[in-house]
């Protein structure tokens, strides 16, 4: 069985040098610059292949799409991806309500994987909501849920360490 080989090619700005201007913005600033193209996204987003597409406050909204760049060896998308769209979203809401110089880290991420992704879906949307953010710690939620469909393909809940700096 002979299979045609197939090339992806991303490319990523690199992130910024933390200056002082940059700390001086808050979690939502920063994420809304993201957004506005005033900053280069993480690179992981064009590594898999999913983008940042609103922020509120606690709020984010996430798009990602799946491929057969993605797949695992029993031919669905890898949960490795969702995984890592769920993480993005629940550290991103909290980080929509952090103050200036405050950073966050994930100590927990509770993950259930509910309907298998094929490398044909269309794109997934994934939104994220913090649930509480205190002086030392902060929780999230996050749910996948299909453009075309509707369906809950996945959901996750957080608890971050809050880094004040």
């Amino acid at each position: 069985m002979t299979h045609a080989l197939r090339t992806r090619t991303h490319t990523w700005q690199p992130r910024p040098e933390t200056t002082p201007d940059l700390r001086g913005l808050t979690g939502r600033e920063i994420l809304q610059a993201l957004v506005d193209g005033q900053l280069p996204a993480a690179s992981i987003m064009s590594t898999l292949g999913f983008r940042l597409l609103e922020v509120g406050d606690g709020t984010v909204v996430f798009e990602g799409d799946p491929g057969d760049h993605l797949l695992n060896p029993m031919g669905t998308v890898h949960g490795g991806f969702m995984a890592t769209l769920l993480d993005s979203a629940l550290g991103s809401a909290v980080m929509s309500k952090l103050p200036a110089g405050t950073a966050y880290t994930t100590m927990q991420l509770n993950i259930n994987l509910l309907r298998a992704v094929q490398s044909d879906t269309p794109a997934l949307r994934c939104i994220g909501t913090a649930i509480h953010v205190g002086r030392t710690t902060a929780t999230a939620e996050a749910r996948i849920l299909g453009t075309h469909d509707g369906k809950l393909y996945a959901h996750a809940t957080t608890t971050c360490a809050i880094l004040r700096g």
